[in-house]
């Protein structure tokens, strides 16, 4: 959805509140993990982080602050919320004049020894329709990498309208994404 100007945290949390108790808005539910669905864009970005077990560490940490979220420029309620599966979350982005907000759900979470991460889906209250996923992951060599795997197509009036503007506007916000978790890590 699009609001005029900035919305607050209550504003947020009012949102969140609402789509809590609705249903994900497409029905692929997990593709992320594996083959992407037709009938979408699809996107897969990564960034190599560096190798060893703090970089490791230091990486999960930030997955699990949402520093990639936070750094690039996103308001996310709640403030820090806990990466479970069935978590709702309203992200927000401010534009020149517009802000968009996109309420989303946890939809899976992968903890394991060298794979740390998370897939969100969307809820009504999303531009788009389909689904991240924000993985950490660490190979055999030990190089740490995070990925960035999306499968989306506009849903909202505006998004479609304006389907290039927003397809600039995500694959910017993907990027800062990747920045910001690579400053968080290596700083």
């Amino acid at each position: 959805m699009f609001v005029f100007g900035r919305p607050g945290a209550v504003d947020l949390a009012k949102v969140r509140s609402a789509q809590a108790s609705l249903e994900v808005t497409y029905g692929e539910v997990g593709a992320t993990r594996g083959t992407l669905p037709g009938g979408y864009r699809h996107d897969r970005h990564t960034v190599e982080l560096g190798e060893g077990d703090d970089v490791y560490r230091r990486a999960v940490q930030g997955l699990r602050g949402w520093e990639a979220h936070r750094r690039a420029g996103l308001t996310l309620v709640p403030h820090n919320p806990p990466i479970r599966q069935g978590e709702t979350v309203v992200v927000a982005v401010t534009l020149p004049g517009i802000s968009a907000v996109a309420a989303c759900r946890i939809v899976y979470v992968v903890d394991e020894a060298d794979r740390f991460g998370f897939a969100y889906g969307t809820l009504p209250a999303h531009p788009e329709r389909g689904e991240e996923s924000f993985l950490v992951q660490r190979d055999a060599e030990g190089t740490i990498r995070f990925v960035v795997t999306a499968f989306s197509r506009p849903r909202h009036p505006l998004a479609r309208l304006g389907s290039r503007i927003a397809r600039q506007i995500q694959l910017g916000v993907t990027r800062r994404y990747l920045k910001g978790l690579t400053e968080f890590t290596v700083t």
